[in-house]
């Protein structure tokens, strides 16, 4: 398949190419009022997303690998009782009878390619740039919702039947700032109640809820440049509360770049309560291991990084994060099937018409592992 890529409210301070990012409300995008006047059709469809209770998948929209591995872990999570909703065990799977449909954006990910070709273009070329980052979540969304998609690129319209999303999962913090806000205006103005997920605002909020005020966040360089993260944080109103964005140097072992981000922290004099880590392939073994010795160690550094983490300093990440928010939700809002079935995942990827037209054509899980995680499984 020939695949097209489509390269189509507080201030506050962040470590940022140490620079003051300031933020400015925008308006929703056009395709969106478009949307919702068609009455008919797509605004018809988004009405009725999330009013269901428990009918529906979840849909996980992003990048195939970070997408695929977040559903693998929603597929094995057994951390509560689907009883009582207590945080131990009863193995059974926490989603037991959910379908995860896992939407692979690989006409357009990684979304940071979009900050990457926008950054040094002209105020309004770089806005061409980045509003394109936004129609394709709402045209992401809008196929997840949909009941039909489509068996190949070729077929002249979707033959195929699948469950309609009653939650979608952004897994990009680039789509948490350009994307997130439109489809929920969206939503807004036809009537749907959709829930819609991101790892910022998911890690956010668990490290806030846990009492974090001095938070940083360990993410690449278009990640951080583009404000993503600092956007998100400032729209929360956190006023007592610090957020600090970092991308170290890369390096072979990623105990020696966390070494490299807490030396880059350590200039800002405040103390660390929580440290977000935006990565879905992050292995936190070594990280932790690391930390550990920084506390066990004498050495005039590890002293130093002991009195800049606060005694209750702890990892966020965005699996973890993402199923702990994700059941929490559902619990409270009833959205559970209540099916005893192990938790279902289908597969989907983004592909484009010969006329342009955004589709998402079914796909099989061995096709998806051996092209986007085949060390992985």
């Amino acid at each position: 398949m020939m695949k097209k890529h489509l390269f189509v409210l507080l201030a506050l301070l962040a470590l940022v190419s140490c620079k003051e990012v300031k933020f400015q409300p925008r308006p929703a995008l056009p395709l969106v009022h478009v949307l919702a006047a068609d009455s008919t059709g797509t605004a018809r469809l988004v009405a009725q997303s999330g009013t269901r209770g428990g009918e529906g998948s979840i849909a996980i929209i992003g990048d195939p690998e970070a997408a695929i591995l977040l559903a693998r872990r929603f597929q094995g999570s057994d951390h509560v009782d689907n009883i009582d909703g207590r945080p131990q065990r009863d193995s059974l799977p926490d989603f037991a009878g959910e379908t995860f449909d896992v939407v692979m954006d690989a006409c357009n990910a990684p979304y940071d390619r979009f900050w990457e070709s926008a950054r040094n273009l002209a105020d309004t070329l770089r806005q061409n740039v980045l509003d394109s980052l936004r129609e394709i979540a709402v045209l992401n969304a809008v196929n997840a919702w949909d009941s039909l998609c489509w068996r190949s690129v070729t077929d002249a319209e979707p033959l195929l039947r699948k469950q309609r999303a009653k939650m979608l999962i952004f897994t990009s913090a680039m789509q948490a700032r350009w994307g997130v806000f439109d489809v929920d205006t969206l939503q807004q103005l036809c009537g749907g109640n959709c829930p819609v997920l991101s790892p910022v605002h998911s890690m956010l909020d668990q490290a806030y809820a846990a009492g974090a005020r001095s938070l940083a966040v360990w993410t690449s360089r278009n990640v951080r440049d583009s404000g993503a993260w600092q956007e998100v944080f400032g729209q929360k109103g956190y006023a007592d509360a610090h957020l600090t964005v970092l991308a170290p140097e890369s390096a072979l072992d990623i105990r020696t770049e966390l070494r490299n981000l807490l030396r880059q922290y350590r200039e800002t004099g405040r103390v660390l309560d929580a440290l977000l880590i935006d990565s879905y392939t992050a292995d936190l073994s070594p990280l932790r291991s690391e930390l550990d010795l920084i506390h066990h160690e004498g050495t005039d550094e590890n002293a130093a990084f002991q009195a800049m983490l606060s005694p209750d300093f702890f990892l966020v990440d965005p699996l973890s994060s993402l199923v702990g928010t994700t059941y929490a939700l559902m619990r409270e809002r009833h959205m559970f099937s209540h099916q005893i079935a192990w938790p279902a995942i289908h597969y989907y990827e983004t592909a484009v018409s010969d006329e342009g037209a955004a589709l998402l054509v079914e796909t099989s899980a061995s096709y998806a592992i051996n092209t986007y995680v085949p060390n992985r499984y």
